[in-house]
């Protein structure tokens, strides 16, 4: 999450001066030490041309400096030395949201701002030296493919990630349009490490889409948020406007996958939808003076129709605060499964070179004070999707058949299930039940019907399940925040 309001600009003032006093305290070393005749030419250029004592904190980091330039059996440059030491200093903080990116990652990382960007769709976080999935985003690659938040990429394209900072990770995964990304991921609850095959694809940066579903004679607005960008607030106002002159009866906020963003959008969003001017959110800042700010609604009444807001293990941090405040002050259900639990904000300070410090500078409190941070927050509705959503890929590298075993066997009727081609078992075994379910399957789709899933069937197959997760009436998170808003209106 992302915050520009007055505190984190007088936070990025203050590091700004210190960092310029810390570069001029280490341009000229003490008169008195003893290992000032052993800094190299290179350290001396570097440390030389103030007369500014640096922090005594730092003449360890200063020797170390030295003695690498000068003993080091192979030439280093002071960029490497100076970018490892920050590295260094972030990677101590042992945060998966604070980052520091040199200039290439920084502008790599930049391009993910712009209208659209080549990749596979996923917001990941370094989590125990692994990169982890938080959520893909909606109608990406990755969520095509079958990722899911807390899935750990190991490898891709047969490259171990072990090892990588988050950026070099991430270079790797992202790619031109058309290329494929070969993931190696570990799933928690899963033995065996699965194999997801992501096209790269265009992703564009499209926050906020709107439609109208009519339920037991109400008429639904269904506006959802796949993240908080610089002008999500303004589409969202724009798009529930226009759902209001169509007469909707009620609303329904879906942040199901939403992996966050700027929390000004979702500050701004807030303020047109909590009652009574009530509070969004509170920040508390730092570790040592708790200063604390608190943002409040600057709306006097409710909406003249009930809202329920729709979350799940993807929604995280500014969809967070959404549902926390809608919950906490205005009263409206939520719908779905436990959230993310995301509960701190992070700023970003560019430098003069274009690096980028990314750090964690405070945690959010919701309304009432509780912190969500890795618990998440539960929905008042607790309602979980049916099994077939969770199916993964098919094997590429193999054909499915008659009396085979195993987990891919297991999957493949989990799909054949959500596809109303019961195979009679979901134990892993490709018996003849099986078998006829694959053949029916082949026939509908003019598919070679042979009863083995191959290439071409396999590709079918997946087609067909996407379809079927994408309606509507299989979405059971969708059905239960329609029947919890028609129910209210009708009470009203």
């Amino acid at each position: 999450m992302k915050w520009n309001g007055r505190s984190v600009f007088a936070l990025v003032l203050v590091a700004m001066v210190a960092s310029s006093i810390l570069t001029m305290g280490l341009m000229k070393t003490s008169a008195g030490s003893s290992n000032a005749t052993a800094v190299t030419a290179a350290a001396g250029s570097l440390f030389a041309g103030s007369q500014q004592e640096y922090p005594k904190e730092f003449k360890k980091l200063l020797d170390a400096f030295s003695a690498i330039k000068q003993e080091y059996i192979q030439d280093v440059t002071t960029d490497q030395l100076v970018e490892g030491a920050i590295g260094g200093m972030v990677g101590s903080l042992k945060d998966p949201y604070s980052d520091y990116m040199d200039p290439s990652s920084a502008e790599e990382f930049n391009s993910t701002l712009h209208s659209t960007f080549q990749g596979i769709g996923t917001e990941v976080t370094m989590q125990n030296g692994r990169v982890t999935v938080v959520s893909p985003f909606k109608g990406s690659p990755a969520e095509r493919a079958g990722l899911r938040p807390n899935d750990q990429i190991l490898s891709v394209n047969g490259e171990s990630l072990e090892g990588l900072d988050l950026h070099q990770a991430v270079t790797k995964i992202r790619g031109p349009k058309g290329s494929k990304a070969v993931l190696k991921i570990a799933r928690p609850g899963v033995a065996e490490p699965l194999t997801v095959v992501c096209v790269r694809d265009d992703i564009p940066i499209e926050t906020v889409t709107s439609q109208i579903i009519e339920k037991n004679g109400v008429k639904v607005g269904v506006i959802s948020l796949t993240q908080f960008s610089s002008d999500t607030s303004k589409h969202f106002t724009d798009q529930l406007n226009d759902l209001e002159k169509k007469g909707i009866g009620g609303l329904i906020i879906d942040v199901r996958g939403n992996p966050g963003g700027y929390l000004l959008a979702v500050k701004e969003i807030g303020e047109s939808l909590i009652p009574n001017k009530d509070k969004i959110v509170e920040i508390e800042y730092g570790s040592a003076n708790k200063q604390r700010e608190e943002y409040f609604s600057k709306t006097d009444a409710a909406k003249p129709y009930p809202i329920a807001v729709l979350i799940n293990g993807g929604s995280a941090s500014a969809s967070e605060i959404l549902a926390g405040a809608m919950s906490e002050s205005g009263g409206y259900k939520l719908v779905g499964e436990k959230s993310f639990g995301k509960g701190t904000v992070q700023s970003t300070m560019e430098m003069a070179d274009k690096s980028q410090l990314k750090l964690t500078i405070a945690k959010w409190l919701t309304p009432k004070g509780n912190w969500i941070h890795e618990k998440g927050i539960e929905p008042d509705v607790k309602v979980a999707q049916p099994e077939y959503f969770n199916a993964t890929q098919l094997p590429t590298d193999k054909a499915l058949s008659r009396d085979m075993a195993g987990s891919d066997v297991k999957n493949l009727q989990l799909i054949l299930t959500g596809l109303k081609l019961p195979a009679g078992r979901d134990d892993g075994y490709f018996d003849e039940k099986t078998e006829q379910a694959v053949k029916k399957f082949q026939a509908a789709h003019k598919l070679p019907v042979t009863g083995a899933v191959d290439q071409a069937t396999r590709t079918a197959l997946e087609d067909s399940l996407r379809e079927e997760i994408r309606k509507p009436e299989n979405d059971l998170q969708l059905q239960k925040a329609l029947e919890v808003v028609a129910q209210q209106t009708k009470v009203k």
